[in-house]
């Protein structure tokens, strides 16, 4: 196993990690800012009322993503698996 090898499972491991994460992170962050501007323009300061919005909107994403999160990462173990010869050698 060369360095360039163990670079690029990294590189292709930290790829799959963002696209597993973003849709979540995305949507976390948009319901943030959309509960921010809300409470900026009511003046409720309640730190505890974007919880809820957001673990709503996470658990609608993971449903509508999951599926498809689920198939990137059953790929990408499917090739490190199928790598393993090449990789021993």
């Amino acid at each position: 196993m060369t360095p360039s090898m163990v670079l690029d499972l990294g590189h292709q491991a930290l790829i799959v990690t963002s696209m597993i994460a973003a849709p979540l992170l995305l949507m976390a962050l948009l319901a943030g800012l959309v509960i921010g501007m809300l409470q900026a323009a009511t003046q409720i300061n309640e730190a505890t009322l974007s919880f809820i919005p957001k673990l709503l909107m996470l658990v609608l994403t993971l449903f509508i993503a999951g599926p498809w999160m689920l198939r990137v990462l059953i790929d990408y173990t499917h090739d490190l698996y199928a790598s393993i010869p090449s990789v021993i050698g």
